[in-house]
């Protein structure tokens, strides 16, 4: 790996495949003895992307192992480059050819070699080319000719839109080489399409794309191979006439069918066309020109539906209509009670844009000021995900207090900007409105990686600054020049140079925006754009109606009063009679309104204003964004139903709690197991007896039809759990069983393979739960990291020097707590937030290191690893990280903990693991616990089972094999003032040069030296848990969100009611009363399911009581919620009466509450 890294960054890279590769063999010695499913270590090492395709692939082809496909598919790379998707097609060809190894017919080797191509796309990462592409299927055409049918089910989605759509390309390709016929679809077939579509839109998801009826038909006309699966919902396609299609095979609604003919193929046709048509007819793909006549379809459809749809980001509008920015309210549209809304589409008041980017921002996640997460009634917190307007549909947030925090009117009428978090603190109490929300950081790459056009962005100090250097270049002046020939002080330059956190004086501030031709800077400035020519005109004559009073302008309390909070005037009201506006803010508004001047309308309230006060003013506040609150952050270990502490069985025995605390008093548990006989003739569910710590041969078992050579694994039969536990506890000196011990009710795999007993009885003594494939696993919101301090991360510098943390991000050597690093690409700093119910990840990882060493020591008879006592000992400890749906993970190493609850790492770690930070969350585990613990053989017996486990690892980030989103992050200090002029006129980011890293690539600085351009004080400071979490019951939450509906002026109240109302209630409602007369029965004792209850009304097979799985209160918990709120906001009459029949609908199946008489003294 010495190409393209410093010496420093190769010996980092170097420490961690050493220490990867040492976990690998202790593992490895531990797992040949023989206590596991398999003697050796089943989460495969790969070392680059082709090694991770092939090591995903044989997991379901075993002859994939050791081919010759890895050099091949490395071949390949050299002659397309990598990740090309003609890569793909050939790979796929090669397998299916058979040219590496054989398979049991032709059949198979076409769909390994199609499930390969999809794996080298999908990076060797999710589990779509196992779980997502279920099975090729041949059948016939109306001539009798063989042709491709390709099944899909739901997984396929975590591919991402291009690689599932390529899919079809790549089986295409295969399937014209091996010599079958085109796919011949029928006008049934054709129609039942957008049929299936449109009931699964309307009953199952909203579709990310929902094609045109002219798009799907021909789209399903001229493909070449026919899209299927089964069907995964209990919906039947609507129309009767489209149910019992012969080679379609089913009546019900599937999901990878619709997935790929709604936001995959019609979705990425733009994109795929692209590509055919450059190379496509080299490969013989004429087949797939009909791609060119599919996009006019696709044109002509959205000019017909207004152009809502857009392709990835990219619309078809003209460049004129491009410029008009209209609002989007696709982010409101499913509201869920609880979770507020912070601004409405474009509304002024909500966030206001400003580009950058913080230390803990990037790859989708969003910076706020701290004092805004406080005074939203702490709703948002750091690692809170929020739906936004754009550029993206979610972002991550964390904080930053070189933004502009909340303009707020408190509830004397004071209105006044929060600059600290700790001010906000101690006025929130009292805040009345919030008529600012403050600024959102994003970076120039999230809108570049959305292909979303820049838009124009407020007016800032770093433009300010940026614009004043452009002048002085201009005129070949230096700051001093200027401040020589301006007399200005002498922090004037410090203004120039730092200018978030140096704001110049107000004089100097004055002076420059008098005497050049540059604006007034803009924390004398408000938001005058915010009025019109009428407002402005009766705000000046407010301001000059009023009287100076020392360093005060006094003026009468009246509604002109509103003027001064529209455009964010700090001010005080004194007496409830006067409201007074302090310095500096009197002359910064006197100085720019100038209230003596006659009045003249210039065209815009800003060039008006200039005018007036022969200075240029700049318009502060460019474009809002409206939001909402999405997820909740998270951190907390992973729990299974019923929080196992191991994957062997209890059987009906564990009782309600899956004891084996309780099979211990039934003195037996009966189950599915595998049984081994070890050489003393002692039967035993291990395959090292407990009983003499000696291999156990697997006994095998006649089927129920005892056919001749078909044997199975496992039988269903009792065994004696006290003999077991005493056999355990005196082979491995378990002088104390724990008092609670829990197991799973039975095997879900395939072969009931059961894990030993004693790493359940370990994990229990130490407090941990097992994962359905037996690692310990913690979950946490993902968020961006580039640059930490250690006293952010609470390590000492001495212990960072040691890790490779020589110097800070200015060459110094680093020995203080407050010096900036820069992360390296693999580190993680975990989350240990102390204000959660749920444990912090330090407590639970340093349990972990304990149980692995103590089972180290007892079972496998080896030293111990960790000898972790203290946190301080996680420093420097390798871990898995695992995104969900993902079949990959990818080794990070702990080099801190921060006071949120988020998994911080480099953006490089976070496309190694195909995730981005827009509020979704990943997973690690313990290096060495995964290497010991993880069998595939654990994992259930069902689609989808291995997402979320770790069959391959890479060890060492490649730039070149990480997903590509990454290329966009930003790698600079300061951004241009180009970028910002771009802005204004509403322009493609494309056309705006920033160093990103794509720029580095290949060079020594890909990994290193990554700007940001907004630093903070803290990055733990800010709300560490949403107060979603916080908050008990829903009604409290919804209280709490409709009081910041109230609160902020960007945001409609009735409207949020009414969304909150059909989008979450009314739905949970309707289908709680759906499900109650669907419902099972269940036993309080044994939790025995009855569809029907039992005659006796007692348990059949405990004597137990038989309760309700859903009762009335489940149903109607939400109806006087939402009643209480259709009064109070006025709602919709439509969504009043349906409530109303929703509410005659509950009585009549429940009947009405009893009427009580009550007496006068009830009422004085």
């Amino acid at each position: 790996m010495s190409d393209g890294m410093s010496e420093a960054m190769q010996a980092y890279f170097e420490n961690i495949e050493e220490k990867s590769d040492e976990a690998h063999e202790i593992a490895e010695e531990a797992r040949s003895q023989g206590y596991d499913p398999e003697e050796f270590v089943e989460v495969k090492l790969a070392a680059n992307l082709a090694e991770r395709v092939v090591g995903l692939i044989s997991s379901v082809a075993q002859q994939m192992e050791d081919s010759g496909v890895v050099p091949r598919i490395q071949e390949l790379e050299d002659e397309y480059g990598a990740l090309d998707w003609r890569v793909c097609l050939k790979i796929a060809l090669e397998v299916a050819q058979e040219e590496f190894c054989e398979f049991e017919d032709e059949v198979e080797a076409m769909e390994v070699g199609i499930r390969t191509g999809l794996a080298y796309l999908s990076l060797g990462v999710v589990s779509a080319p196992l779980e997502g592409f279920t099975e090729l299927e041949i059948k016939e055409t109306h001539d009798g000719e063989d042709y491709f049918c390709l099944n899909y089910a739901g997984p396929v989605r975590a591919a991402g839109g291009t690689a599932a759509s390529v899919s079809v390309l790549i089986a295409d390709y295969v399937r014209k080489k091996m010599g079958y016929a085109p796919y011949d679809p029928t006008e049934k077939e054709i129609k039942r399409c957008h049929a299936e579509l449109t009931d699964y839109h309307e009953y199952v998801a909203n579709l990310q794309y929902y094609p045109s009826k002219a798009e799907s038909e021909h789209m399903m006309e001229h493909l070449p191979v026919e899209i299927n699966g089964d069907a995964s919902q209990r919906y039947e396609v609507s129309n009767a006439r489209l149910k019992n299609i012969d080679r379609v095979g089913t009546a019900g609604l599937r999901s990878g069918y619709c997935l790929i003919h709604s936001s995959c193929l019609p979705l990425k046709a733009a994109k795929m066309w692209k590509r055919l048509s450059d190379w496509g007819h080299d490969f013989d793909m004429e087949q797939w020109d009909f791609l060119e006549g599919f996009l006019n379809v696709q044109k002509k459809a959205k000019a017909d539906d207004g152009g809502d749809d857009e392709e990835d980001g990219e619309s078809d509008e003209s460049e004129d209509e491009e410029k008009n920015l209209k609002p989007n309210y696709t982010y409101i549209q499913d509201l869920v009670g609880g979770r507020p809304v912070l601004g409405h589409p474009l509304e002024p008041g909500g966030f206001r844009l400003r580009y950058g980017r913080s230390r803990a921002s990037g790859m989708m996640a969003q910076s706020v000021h701290p004092a805004t997460m406080a005074v939203t009634n702490e709703f948002l917190a750091i690692g809170t995900q929020l739906k936004t307007e754009r550029p993206g549909k979610g972002a991550a947030y964390s904080s930053c207090d070189t933004l502009e925090g909340p303009i707020v009117k408190l509830t004397d009428g004071e209105v006044m900007q929060f600059t600290t978090e700790q001010q906000a603190k101690r006025h929130k109490k009292n805040v009345e409105e919030i008529l600012f929300l403050g600024d959102a950081l994003i970076s120039y790459g999230d809108f570049l990686e959305e292909a979303q056009p820049l838009i124009p962005a407020g007016y800032t100090p770093e433009r300010w600054s940026l614009e004043l250097k452009s002048y002085l270049e201009n005129n070949h002046l230096s700051v001093n020049d200027l401040i020589d020939s301006l007399s200005l002080s002498d922090e004037f330059k410090q203004a120039v140079d730092e200018p978030l956190t140096n704001p110049p004086t107000q004089d100097d501030a004055f002076t420059v925006a008098r005497n050049t031709e540059i604006s007034l800077h803009p924390d004398y400035i408000y938001y005058y754009d915010l009025l019109n020519k009428d407002k402005l005109e009766s705000l000046i004559r407010y301001v000059r109606s009023g009287r100076e009073a020392k360093e005060s302008l006094v003026l009468k309390k009246n509604d002109k009063k509103a003027l001064l909070e529209t455009i964010g005037v700090p001010h005080r009201v004194l007496k409830d009679k006067y409201v007074t506006v302090d310095h500096p803010h009197m002359r910064s508004l006197q100085d720019v309104i100038k209230p003596q001047k006659p009045f003249k309308w210039r065209g815009s309230v800003i060039e008006t204003l200039s005018e007036r006060c022969d200075m240029d003013i700049r318009d502060l506040a460019g474009t809002f964004i409206g939001s909402r609150m999405g997820r909740p952050e998270k951190a907390k270990m992973r729990e299974l139903t019923g929080s196992p502490h191991t994957l062997f069985p209890v059987g009906e025995e564990g009782g309600r709690l899956r004891s084996f605390n309780s099979a211990l008093d039934a003195g037996e548990i009966t189950s599915n197991f595998q049984l081994f006989e070890d050489t003393e003739g002692n039967i035993t569910p291990h395959r090292i007896s407990e009983k003499n710590d000696k291999p156990a041969d697997l006994i095998k078992h006649e089927t129920e039809e005892h056919e001749e050579d078909d044997e199975q694994t496992y039988t269903w039969t009792s065994i004696d759990i006290n003999q077991v536990v005493h056999d355990l506890k005196a082979t491995y000196d378990i002088r104390v069983f724990p008092d609670l011990v829990k197991g799973v009710r039975g095997t879900s795999n395939a072969e009931h393979v059961a894990e030993h007993l004693l790493k359940g009885i370990l994990r229990s003594k130490h407090d941990l739960t097992v994962n359905k494939d037996g690692t310990i696993r913690y979950d946490c919101s993902e968020l961006a990291l580039t640059h930490f301090k250690p006293k952010e991360i609470h390590v000492e510098p001495k212990q960072l020097r040691d890790l490779g943390y020589e110097t800070d991000i200015h060459g110094e050597k680093l020995t203080q707590q407050d010096q900036i690093c820069e992360l390296k690409p693999q580190d993680i700093v975990i989350p240990s937030c102390q204000s959660i119910p749920d444990e912090p990840a330090d407590d639970v990882v340093l349990r972990t290191c304990q149980f692995v060493d103590e089972l180290l020591v007892r079972m496998y008879g080896m030293e111990p690893y960790y000898d972790a006592d203290t946190r301080e000992d996680l420093v420097g400890e390798l871990v898995v990280g695992l995104a969900p749906h993902t079949s990959a993970g990818m080794v990070g190493r702990i080099i801190g903990f921060h006071d949120g609850q988020t998994f911080s790492a480099h953006p490089y770690m976070h496309a190694a693991m195909r995730r981005d930070c827009d509020g979704d969350e990943t997973c690690f585990v313990l290096l060495l616990d995964a290497f010991l613990n993880f069998s595939q053989r654990y994992l259930p017996e069902r689609r989808g089972s291995t997402m979320d486990a770790p069959l391959v690892l890479t060890s060492t980030i490649k730039p070149t094999e990480v997903d590509e989103q990454v290329f966009n992050v930003g790698t600079v200090y300061e951004y241009g003032l180009d970028l910002y002029e771009a802005a204004d006129e509403i322009t493609n980011p494309t056309e705006i040069d920033v160093d990103i890293i794509e720029d580095k690539l290949g060079t020594p600085d890909q990994f290193e030296n990554i700007g940001f351009t907004h630093d903070t004080t803290n990055m733990n400071d800010g709300v560490r848990v949403s107060a979603y979490k916080t908050l008990p019951s829903m009604d409290e939450k919804v209280e709490q969100q409709m009081n910041l509906a109230e609160k902020i002026r960007a945001v409609h109240e009735p409207d949020v009611a009414e969304l909150m109302i059909n989008k979450h209630f009314i739905r949970d409602t309707k289908g709680n009363l759906r499900k109650f007369s669907e419902q099972e029965f269940r036993c309080v004792n044994c939790n025995e399911k009855y569809r029907r209850a039992p005659l006796s009304g007692k348990c059949e097979e405990c004597d137990g009581k038989i309760i309700f799985t859903i009762n009335e209160g489940g149903i109607t918990k939400y109806m006087d919620l939402s009643l209480e709120l259709a009064h109070k906001y006025d709602i919709d009459p439509y969504t009043k009466q349906v409530l109303e029949l929703t509410q005659e609908r509950i009585e009549g199946v429940f009947g009405r509450e009893m009427e009580v008489q009550t007496g006068l003294n009830e009422f004085t």
